[in-house]
């Protein structure tokens, strides 16, 4: 029995959907931690490519537990279009439960959402789907959770514990006509009927797991540059992608967390707002973005491109107790003469080997690069390390030297046998 928590060790997108997929094909129950529906995964299942909000991926293994945690904020209408989703594609959810804890995104959230950044003077890049604003109503105890659209009684009495303040401060600071509560009590108990079969004590579900011995994969979304503690501040979401969310978001003992497993892109990138010290605004970023295909699941925004940040990823390594990573895209690079890697910042002079928390001082900062030679090779049949081309492999030799973590993981191509493993997880 081995519990291994996947988090991502960049600003998101790294790849996380693939690496969970792959991962799921050898555990027993995988389980969503956080977010909500602004993250998305793709995966590739042979011709076919998925892309996925909240239910977890190991969705498209038959008879793999699929968890969504209480530290994630659900929208039901997405949820119920994911399913159908699924469904359509011939998937089964049979095996999806839902924690009756998870709190619900409500109308109210989204729209929130939206006027709230249009009034920020420094813009946060937020998707609009809601996520913060739920995220508020849980700490502010006046959140909806799952288990209130079982009965008509008890969403009224929740939402009749919230909706009148949240319609004040619609109508009297955004000049917003509100929501009516009938309304969003007929709407939310139809999503009600096909959610509330799935909902469960999740905790429960993964403790039974343990005790037969299962493998278990905890799934987060994000990134550790995003985390609401450790990202960088105030351009992150909403929760903590970061491993030590991963024990409370399903409900257990951070002490039965064996592995935690970085996911790293061989580069870097960022959405939205916020510095980024190794970017590049040149061909060589646009090369990368038109090879790496970045642009959001979530949002369709083009991704900004930079070269791998050895000071963010190894600052991932030890906010989040890393044991390995898994690294991703590495094929995106098969294409250049050389490869750079920022190794520290230089901030007025000095250098820094270290992330420091202050975005003013993080503005300033210059990157510090070594350049690697390329390998201009194609790699994505690469079956194992030997495969690779030997400069290739010394890329990753350099990257686990500069970051103080082992790789265990290598994703030459988005396919499912496009992946190296050169140590097993599970």
């Amino acid at each position: 029995m081995t519990v291994v928590a996947l988090v991502g060790t960049q600003w998101g997108d790294e790849g996380k959907g693939k690496i969970t997929d792959v991962l799921a094909s050898r555990a027993d129950v995988v389980a969503r931690y956080q977010g909500g529906n602004n993250a998305g995964h793709t995966v590739v299942v042979g011709e076919n490519t998925y892309k996925l909000h909240l239910v977890p991926s190991g969705i498209f293994y038959a008879g793999t537990t699929c968890l969504i945690g209480n530290g994630v904020v659900v929208d039901p209408k997405v949820l119920c279009e994911e399913i159908s989703y699924l469904h359509q594609q011939g998937i089964s959810t049979a095996d999806l439960y839902v924690s009756e804890k998870a709190h619900v995104i409500m109308p109210y959230h989204r729209v929130l959402d939206r006027l709230e950044e249009g009034q920020r003077l420094r813009k946060i890049g937020t998707t609009g789907r809601g996520i913060g604003p739920a995220y508020v109503d849980k700490y502010m105890r006046m959140g909806i959770r799952m288990l209130d659209l079982r009965s008509r009684e008890s969403l009224e009495r929740a939402l009749d514990q919230v909706l009148p303040l949240k319609n004040q401060l619609l109508q009297k600071i955004y000049d917003h006509p509100g929501f009516d509560r009938d309304e969003l009590v007929e709407e939310y108990l139809a999503y009600g009927e096909a959610i509330v079969p799935l909902l469960a004590d999740t905790s429960l579900l993964i403790d039974q797991a343990r005790q037969r011995g299962e493998d278990i994969l905890l799934e987060g979304a994000q990134g550790t540059l995003l985390d609401v503690d450790h990202g960088t501040y105030p351009f992150v979401t909403s929760s903590n992608p970061t491993a030590g969310g991963a024990a409370p978001g399903v409900g257990i003992g951070p002490n039965q967390i064996d592995q935690v497993i970085g996911v790293v892109k061989a580069y870097t990138t960022r959405v939205g707002e916020g510095p980024f010290v190794s970017e590049l605004q040149d061909a060589t970023g646009d090369l990368i973005r038109e090879r790496g295909r970045e642009f959001g699941t979530t949002t369709g925004r083009p991704r900004r491109c930079g070269w791998f940040d050895a000071v963010l990823v190894r600052y991932s390594v030890r906010v989040n107790g890393l044991t390995g990573l898994s690294l991703t895209l590495l094929d995106v690079l098969d294409a250049l003469e050389n490869v750079q890697v920022c190794v520290a910042y230089e901030y007025r002079g000095r250098r820094l080997e270290h992330l420091p928390a202050d975005l003013e001082m993080l503005k300033e900062c210059k990157p510090i690069y070594e350049t690697l030679p390329g390998w201009q090779e194609d790699i994505t049949g690469a079956k194992s390390f030997a495969d690779l081309p030997q400069r290739a492999q010394e890329y990753l030799k350099f990257l686990e030297k500069q970051v103080g973590c082992p790789i265990q993981i290598v994703s030459v191509g988005p396919r499912r046998d496009q992946t190296i493993i050169l140590r097993q997880v599970f």
